[in-house]
């Protein structure tokens, strides 16, 4: 019986390992995959890792940087106290407020300068505004002067011998031949004028002026008044206001 018994066995502890290899083979790539999201969990926990530390080594950096700089020039301010020299920090310091009080100065000093200019024209203009109404005014005094001053002719020049231009005439007839007189208006016929009578501002132009009174024996004539040639009349005409304050008919040939 024994020697039955060992066969049988030995078949079911055959069987059970080929079971059991069998599980094994079956489950192998499921254990596989496990294994491989687990490994990916880890790099990506790793790579979370690295960069929260980088992060941080980033975010640490400028104070590092501060801290650094700070440090370097507490050692330059030690060293050049020990020296005896004035910190480099305040020099610093001093070096940027009298740069700003240089800038306030000289942006003070332009809008001064700009201030003054502007004043300076202001006043400019405003003497030229001056000078020009007493210009003006100077000018119409001066004209009021001479309309005040030769208001009146005198005309006692004819008992003057200097001026008988009778007796000149005669002897010099031809000086007093000197032409046909046109008017300054078509169809314009001659009048009569007298003392007071007032001419239109054509007849006493300069056209017709007498630049030369004395070469006629005429007396010299002053003021707003000129010698005026009138037809074969010869006239003394106000040239502001137009009238006549003296006459001398037929005196041209």
């Amino acid at each position: 019986m024994a020697l039955t018994a060992l066969p049988a066995e030995a078949f079911a502890a055959s069987a059970e390992t080929e079971q059991r290899a069998q599980r094994d083979r079956g489950d192998r790539p499921q254990a596989r995959s496990d294994r491989g999201q687990r490994r990916e969990a880890r790099q990506a926990r790793q790579r979370g890792n690295d960069q929260r530390r980088s992060a941080r080594r980033g975010n640490d950096a400028p104070r590092a940087r501060q801290q650094n700089e700070r440090i370097r020039w507490d050692a330059m301010r030690r060293a050049v106290e020990q020296s005896g020299a004035r910190p480099v920090r305040s020099d610093r310091r001093d070096d940027r407020r009298d740069n700003w009080r240089e800038r306030n100065q000289n942006r003070r000093d332009r809008w001064d300068d700009r201030r003054d200019n502007r004043r300076d024209r202001w006043d400019d203009r405003r003497d030229n505004r001056r000078d020009r109404w007493e210009d003006r005014r100077d000018n119409r005094r001066d004209r009021w002067d001479d309309r005040r001053d030769h208001r009146e002719w005198n005309r006692r020049w004819r008992d003057n011998n200097r001026y008988d231009w009778h007796r000149y005439r005669a002897s010099n007839r031809h000086v007093y031949r000197i032409g046909r007189y046109y008017s300054p208006y078509r169809n314009y016929r001659y009048n009569r004028v007298n003392i007071g009578f007032r001419l239109g501002n054509l007849f006493y132009s300069n056209r017709y002026w007498i630049n030369d009174p004395w070469q006629y024996r005429l007396p010299p004539a002053y003021g707003p008044y000129r010698w005026v040639r009138y037809y074969d009349d010869v006239l003394l005409v106000n040239t502001y206001s137009g009238e006549v304050v003296d006459v001398i008919y037929d005196f041209f040939w």
